[in-house]
Parts: structure tokens; C-alpha cells; sequence
């Protein structure tokens, strides 16, 4: 009996130190200030803030109280500043933390956004990074054919109609349409891509099929272990609606991946109808023929996966990741134009100054000519629609929340603190990297002037701060397509017409990893220019 009493009594002492006085006391991260009372010895306190999606907020809070880093757990930080900040984090080495595993895995393998080691991110990402790059898209023929035909053949004409009969249309859902078709013709060319905007029943079972995933990632990314053992034993936290929804979304890739991989063995042509242009499966072939070629070096490539089923990963998630931050980008931009026709006019004066002007319905005699569209280099030249992107994107970044990362072997200092051991949780988020008041007066206003009133040196300061793609080796590999995308778009709609709101309810932004307004809907009116 005595000995069970002190083994009992050593046992507690351990946990108390262990779990209690260590990280209380102790442990370098104890003199870093806390998130709430509780951050240094329980993690209760992030965890609820992020099961309420409140989490972005909170953190963000806690930084206007206590500085540049903030505690949220026992091992876990995140930062607000650059210099000993993302600069050191994200530029040095750090590896992606587990969070990202599992829940962004496609058919069990994961993609290159969820490789949590930098070795094999570099090599997949030297294997795509060239057709994603500015000067890539910028003088892509692939990427004009499939501009000019999305543009003129699918969108436009639905925007057209709208005003002609003066009705009011979504234009969340027609954004995610809009950036879905042009991603996906971009992976696997305009034959096999998808039709959204073309195909209302697709569209409505697509965008469903992503929104009933959104909210029902946080307990296998912050749980994992505690929503594996409640799976065995026949309970879910998770819906099983979730679990279908995925197998969807991966059949319909896959669906894409083998009419792609089709018409690369056969050279079968892109459409029967000459009328309708085409183009090649420019980033699936790219990828395939990249990871075919390291197969045949390597007897045990991509981690043991076939070439095939690693290209196919990747495919969903360029596809979710394209479609979804592109969408929610676009549709703020329309919103917070809507609520200045002054400004409207400014940038429709700036987009007719182009040659040749995307004008819809387009002239005649320009029909069967070429360029359709002014170039991607003169677009990106604007400095108003520049300017309208780059704030949109600063106060509705579409990835607002944090982005974990893991301390490094050797003992690192951030925000001045220290000896941070191994091991350690720790991110930033562009929710409050962007609204640093000393860096964007007025964070909470839209005011794209401040990007074309401010001088170099305040320009500069503002992109040091600007984290809408993140930063360093993993920064989104997609944010030059984006970019070029979007600039279209915007152009394409404000050469033609004017914007005004019918019903935004709900348009406040999701507090989580990924934003987009509440409700998923806005409801504008369109009117001929």
C-alpha cells in the first residue's frame, strides 16, 4: 500500500510538473506573452476559438494587446510582424506542421500543398513552378485560348442576359463557376475541364459538394487522435455526408485526369465542332510527363504511389485551390465596387484605354481575328485595377487564417523572444498581418487609393506586409494565375457594365482558414455601361 502511495505521489508530481510548472514557469515560451490565462498550460482555449469560428479574430485581438507574439497554447505561438517574423519563419526553413496532413491528402496521397517537408515540396514544385510562372501565363497561347473562349463564349453572355432583362444574378456562385472553368481548362484543357458556368445542375451539385466540406475540418486537423479512436468505436464528429462529398469531388477529378490522359495517348482532337476552339491539358501533361520521367530513375517515386494516382492529387487540389480563393477574391471586388459608381467610372475609363478594349458584344470584323483581348502585360499595367485587386485581396484575403509551421532541431528567436525549442506550433495569419494600422491606415476601410496615393518607399512597406499568397518557398504556387485571372474578369465586366447591390446579407467575411462571405450568395444588378 505505501508503495502504491508513492508511486501514485511520484506519478502526480511528474504531471504536475510535466503539464503544469514546466510550461507555466519554465519553459522558454513562458515569458512570451498569452492569448488568455489558460494559453501556457491548456490548449482549451484556441481549440474553442476555432470549433466557434472565432479564431482569426482572436488571435488577432490578442496581437493589439500584447504585441508582435502571442502564446495560444503550451506549444503552440503565432506572430505579427516581419522582421523575426514571417521573414524568419516562412523564408527560413521551417517545415509545415502535421495540421496540414490527412485532411488535404486526394486518394490517400498527399499533394504538394500538404507535403510537410521542404525536400520533396522543392521537387514536385520544380516540376510545375514553370508553367505557373508571370512570364509563362503572360505569353501563354494555351492560356489566351482558353481566356478568350471562357470570356466571350461562357461568361459574358450570362452577365449580357442579366441586364437585358434586368434581373439580379449571384455572383458568388458565378465567380466560382468562372474561376473553376478556368482553372480546370488550364489543368486538363477546355474539352475536359469543367462547364460550370454553362451547366447550372453541375454548378449548384459542385459548389455544394465544397461547401459541405468547409466547416467539419477542425477535428481531424487539431484532433486527430481523439476523432481516430471515436471513428473506431463506431462514432463520427464528422459527418459521413462529409466523407462522400470528397469521394465525389476525387471521382470527378479523376474523371477529368483520365479524358486528359486520353487524348494524350491518342492525339484525339479537342472538340468535333470546328467552330469551337481548343486547347491542350497544359499542367497535367506537364505534371505527367515531369513524374513519369522521375519514375523511370527512381524505382520508388512520389513515396510508393504510381505517377498517375500523384498527378491526380495534385489535380484536386490546383482545382479546389484555384477555384475557391479566386471566387471569393472576385466576389469583394464586386461588392466593394458596387458601393462606388465614381470609382467604377475611373476604372472603365482606364480598361477603355486598352487595345483592343474588352468589349462585349465584340465588333465584327474583330470576331475571327486575333488578339480578342488585350494583353495580359497591359492589363497588369493598370495602376486603378491593380490597386482595386491588391485591396480587395488585403482586407478579404480568401486565405485569412493562420498557416502552421514547426519550429526548426537547433533553438530559433522570433519577435525578440529567445531559445524557442523544437518543435513548437507556430503561424502567422494575413487576417491581421494585413491590418497593421502603422502600415495601412484605416485597416478596416477599403481604400484602394492607398496603393496609388503612396509613395515607393510606403508602396514597398505595404508588400513586405502583404500576405494574400503568403510568403517564402510555399507561398501559393498559383498567385501569378490568379492574378491574371481576376484582372480579366474585373475588366471584362467593368468595360461592359455597371454594378449595383440587390441583396447583401451575409456578405461578412468566414472567420477560418479560408474566408468568403457568410451567406455565399450576393445578389447584384448589372446594367449596360
Amino acid at each position: 500500500m505505501a508503495l502504491l502511495i508513492i508511486a501514485v505521489s511520484v506519478g502526480a508530481t511528474i504531471f504536475i510538473y510535466q503539464y503544469f510548472v514546466y510550461p507555466v514557469f519554465l519553459s522558454p515560451l513562458s515569458k512570451i506573452p498569452n492569448a488568455h490565462s489558460t494559453c501556457s498550460f491548456s490548449s482549451t482555449w484556441i481549440l474553442w476559438k476555432r470549433y466557434r469560428a472565432n479564431e482569426n479574430k482572436a488571435i488577432h485581438l490578442a496581437h493589439q494587446r500584447y504585441g508582435d507574439i502571442v502564446r495560444l497554447g503550451p506549444r503552440e505561438l503565432s506572430i505579427n510582424c516581419v522582421e523575426g517574423g514571417i521573414k524568419t519563419v516562412y523564408s527560413g526553413g521551417f517545415e509545415k506542421h502535421d495540421w496540414y496532413s490527412d485532411v488535404f491528402d486526394n486518394y490517400g496521397i498527399p499533394p504538394m500543398f500538404a507535403t510537410t517537408a521542404s525536400k520533396p515540396h522543392s521537387v514536385r514544385k520544380r516540376m510545375v513552378s514553370n508553367v505557373y510562372s508571370k512570364t509563362y501565363l503572360q505569353s501563354s497561347p494555351e492560356m489566351r485560348t482558353i481566356s478568350e473562349t471562357i470570356l466571350f463564349d461562357r461568361f459574358l453572355p450570362i452577365f449580357e442576359a442579366a441586364a437585358q432583362e434586368r434581373t439580379a444574378i449571384d455572383v458568388y456562385s458565378l465567380n466560382f463557376a468562372a474561376a473553376a472553368d478556368f482553372i480546370s481548362a488550364y489543368l486538363f484543357g477546355l474539352a475536359d475541364g469543367t462547364k460550370l458556368l454553362q451547366d447550372d445542375e453541375a454548378r449548384r451539385s459542385w459548389l455544394a459538394l465544397y461547401q459541405s466540406k468547409k466547416s467539419h475540418g477542425m477535428w481531424d486537423q487539431e484532433l486527430p487522435g481523439i476523432s481516430s479512436i471515436v471513428r473506431k468505436i463506431g462514432f463520427r464528429l464528422v459527418p459521413r455526408e462529409v466523407d462522400a462529398a470528397t469521394e465525389k469531388l476525387e471521382a470527378w477529378c479523376l474523371k477529368m485526369c483520365e479524358g486528359a490522359s486520353k487524348r494524350q495517348d491518342t492525339s484525339i482532337p479537342e472538340e468535333t465542332d470546328s467552330n469551337v476552339r481548343s486547347s491542350k491539358a497544359l499542367v497535367f501533361n506537364h505534371l505527367s510527363h515531369r513524374l513519369t520521367a522521375s519514375a523511370a530513375k527512381d524505382s520508388t517515386p512520389a513515396l510508393g504511389h504510381s505517377p498517375a494516382h500523384v498527378v491526380a492529387s495534385e489535380m484536386v487540389d490546383e482545382l479546389g485551390a484555384g477555384q475557391e480563393t479566386g471566387s471569393i477574391a472576385l466576389t469583394y471586388i464586386y461588392h466593394e465596387l458596387s458601393q462606388s459608381p465614381s470609382l467604377q467610372k475611373k476604372l472603365r475609363d482606364e480598361l477603355l484605354a486598352l487595345e483592343p478594349p474588352t468589349v462585349y458584344p465584340r465588333p465584327q470584323q474583330r470576331i475571327h481575328d486575333s488578339p480578342q483581348l488585350p494583353s495580359p502585360r497591359s492589363l497588369d499595367g493598370l495602376p486603378i485595377l491593380h490597386a482595386i485587386v491588391l485591396e480587395t485581396l488585403r482586407l478579404h484575403p480568401p486565405a485569412p487564417g493562420p498557416q502552421p509551421r514547426v519550429t526548426p532541431i537547433q533553438p530559433t528567436t522570433l519577435a525578440g523572444y529567445a531559445n524557442i525549442p523544437a518543435g513548437i506550433r507556430v503561424s502567422a495569419q494575413a487576417y491581421s498581418l494585413h491590418r497593421n494600422a502603422k502600415v495601412f491606415p484605416e485597416p478596416e476601410a477599403w481604400k484602394p487609393e492607398r496603393w496609388l496615393d503612396a509613395c515607393r518607399e510606403e508602396k514597398e512597406e505595404m508588400m513586405r506586409w502583404f500576405w494574400a499568397f503568403s510568403s517564402g518557398s510555399r507561398m501559393c504556387i498559383g498567385s501569378h494565375f490568379a492574378m491574371q485571372e481576376m484582372k480579366l474578369l474585373v475588366a471584362a465586366i467593368y468595360t461592359n457594365y455597371t454594378t449595383s447591390i440587390v441583396d447583401d446579407s451575409g456578405i461578412e467575411d468566414i472567420d477560418g482558414y479560408i474566408g468568403g462571405p457568410k451567406a455565399e450568395r450576393l445578389l447584384l444588378r448589372f446594367e449596360r455601361a
